[in-house]
C-alpha cells in the first residue's frame, strides 16, 4: 500500500499487504493445514505474474515447494491477495479484477475456479475475508469507499443473488492502504481502513446483513501532522488494534511507530499508554500478531535499502495491554521488506521483500520472541518483486 492512485500502481511498484494470521479468534477448521506440516505459505510475484507455493514438511530443515508451484498468472498485472478464515480458498487481487482459488487441504495445490473467470471487476489495491467467509472487503486505489462483496462460503464463490454493499470513507481519503476485519462476530465485529495521511476508519460490520453490513465510520487522524497510517492489524485475542504509522516517533531519523489501541463498544478506540512504539525503520510496512508477541517490518531504515522485522512481546494485566521491545529483537530481513506471515504452529515467521536479497525470509521463534534466521528461498526466477504473502491456516 505504497502508492496513492490506481494509475500509479500499476506503473511503479505494488501494495503492501501482510498476510496476516489471526484476529480475535482463531477460525474454526483446517482445511488448509496438512497432517503434521507446519503450514503452507503464497507469494505473489508481481513482475512474473505467478504465485509460488512453500511449506514446511514435518521434520523438514527447509522449504518445499507446493504441487504444482508456481502458477502463472497469465498477462495481468497481480496486486494482492488475501485467505479465506478456513483456509479453502485464496482470493487473488489484479488490474483485471478478483479471481479466487480452491486450496487443496493436504497438498496445497491452488485450482483456478468459476472456469478462470474474475468474481469482480474491481481492482481491488487491498482485500480480506470476514470471519464468516461471507463477505470479500476490499477497497480501490483512488476511490473513498470501501467495498464488501458477498461470498458463499461453501464454494468461495460470488453468493448467489448477491449485491455488492458500500460504505463511503471521508472524500479526501482516496489513499486507502490497507483494510482488515476482525475475526469475532456479532456486536464485536468490524472492519478497520489504513488511509494514508488520513488516519484510520472504524466501521462495525454485521455479516449477518441480508443487505449493506457497513455501519456509521468514524475516523482518527495521525499522531503527528505529516504522518500516514499505512498498515492496521488486530490482535489474535485481545481487543486491541495495531496501527504502522509514519512520522510516528520523534527525536530519530527513523521515525515508523506503532500505534496501539484498545477497541471499546461502537468501534471505539482508545490509544494505550506508551503508544506508539517506535519499530526501527521510516514506516512499517507489515504488522503480524502473534499469540504472545507483535511483528513489525519496516519497508526501509534510514541510510539502507534493507528492510527490518521488530519484535515486541504483548503485556496483559486484566484488561489492560502493553508492548515492550525484545531483547535483540531487530533484525534485517531483505530489501523491501513488505510482508509477514506465521506458520500455523507458530514456529516461523516468513517476510517477503519487494526488492530481493533475498525474495523470501524465513525465520525461527526464540523463547524470548527474537526471531533467527532460517533459510531464504528464492520465489521463481530473480527479479520477481514479490509484493503478498498469505498463510493457510
Amino acid at each position: 500500500m505504497k502508492i496513492r492512485k490506481l494509475a500509479r500502481l500499476l506503473l511503479a511498484v505494488a501494495p503492501v499487504l501482510a498476510g496476516c494470521k489471526g484476529f480475535w479468534d482463531t477460525p474454526s477448521g483446517n482445511s488448509g493445514g496438512g497432517g503434521t506440516a507446519s503450514g503452507k505459505f503464497y507469494v505473489l510475484n508481481q513482475q512474473t505474474s505467478e504465485i509460488a507455493g512453500f511449506s514446511f514438511a514435518a521434520g523438514a530443515t527447509s522449504l518445499t515447494s507446493v504441487t504444482n508451484s508456481p502458477y502463472a498468472l497469465g498477462a495481468i498485472v497481480p496486486f494482492s491477495m488475501a485467505m479465506s478464515p478456513n483456509g479453502g480458498f485464496l482470493y487473488l487481487s489484479s488490474a483485471a479484477g478478483i479471481f479466487v482459488y480452491s486450496v487443496n487441504g493436504s497438498t496445497g495445490e491452488l485450482t483456478l475456479l468459476n472456469t478462470g473467470g474474475a468474481i469482480a471487476a474491481d481492482p481491488a489495491f487491498t482485500l480480506a475475508v470476514d470471519p464468516s467467509g461471507g463477505w470479500l472487503v476490499e477497497a480501490v486505489s483512488g476511490l473513498s469507499q470501501v467495498t464488501a462483496i458477498p461470498l458463499d462460503p461453501t464454494t468461495g464463490l460470488l453468493l448467489n443473488g448477491g449485491t455488492p454493499q458500500r460504505v463511503n470513507l471521508p472524500p479526501t481519503a482516496t489513499a486507502v492502504q490497507q483494510v482488515t476485519t476482525t475475526r469475532s462476530g456479532g456486536t464485536n465485529s468490524y472492519v478497520f481502513v489504513a488511509m494514508g495521511t488520513q488516519g484510520i476508519a472504524t466501521i462495525p460490520f454485521n455479516a449477518s446483513s441480508s443487505g449493506n453490513p457497513f455501519g456509521a465510520v468514524k475516523t482518527i487522524s495521525p499522531k503527528n501532522s505529516g504522518g500516514g497510517d499505512l498498515e492496521v492489524s488486530v490482535d489474535l485475542s485481545r481487543p486491541v488494534l495495531y496501527v504502522g504509522e509514519t512520522a510516528a516517533v520523534s527525536g530519530t531519523s527513523n521515525t515508523g511507530g506503532l500505534r496501539m489501541f484498545n477497541i471499546g463498544a461502537n468501534a471505539a478506540l482508545t490509544e494505550i499508554s506508551g503508544s506508539p512504539y517506535s519499530t526501527g525503520g521510516v514506516g512499517p510496512s507489515a504488522i503480524l500478531p502473534s499469540t504472545n508477541y507483535v511483528y513489525v517490518s519496516n519497508k526501509t531504515v534510514t541510510g539502507s535499502n534493507n528492510g527490518n522485522i521488530t519484535a515486541f512481546a504483548i503485556t496483559t494485566v486484566g484488561t489492560a495491554y502493553s508492548l515492550t521491545a525484545v531483547a535483540s529483537g531487530t533484525i534485517s530481513a531483505g530489501v523491501g521488506t513488505i510482508g509477514l506471515a506465521e506458520d500455523s504452529k507458530g514456529t516461523y515467521i516468513l517476510a517477503v521483500n519487494f526488492g530481493g536479497s533475498p525474495d523470501l525470509s524465513a525465520f525461527t521463534i526464540t523463547s524470548t520472541g527474537a526471531l533467527k534466521s532460517y533459510a531464504s528461498p528464492a520465489t521463481g526466477s530473480d527479479p520477481v518483486k514479490a509484493v503478498s504473502i498469505v498463510a493457510a491456516p
